[in-house]
């Protein structure tokens, strides 16, 4: 039986700085998820995909992300997309040194 589709966020790495980003409903990204679009629906979200998959120029490994509606916008489901939020993990920058 297959499994029914769950939220998701399209997400990949900002190909210049590395950073863990996000696509906004408006097509441009951020690297806060809580302005991520939220996607309830497997079509739009394989078409979401597509699209992010297709700005190389601008982004490295695109791929949907389980997600959750917040209270102030999309959250992670699964801990590693959590890790991904605060920011690189190799030593104390960005995110991370707020």
């Amino acid at each position: 039986m297959a499994r029914s589709f769950t939220p998701k966020v399209v997400t990949a790495n900002a190909l210049l700085e590395g950073d863990a980003v996000w696509l906004t409903e408006d097509n441009t990204w951020t690297r806060d998820i809580r302005e991520a679009e939220l996607i309830t629906d497997e079509a739009h979200g394989d078409l979401r995909l597509l699209e992010a998959q297709a700005r190389a120029d601008e982004i490295a490994g695109a791929y949907l992300a389980d997600a959750t509606s917040g209270e102030d916008g999309p959250e992670p489901t699964h801990f590693r997309e959590a890790f991904r939020t605060r920011g690189p993990s190799n030593y104390d920058h960005g995110k991370q040194a707020g």
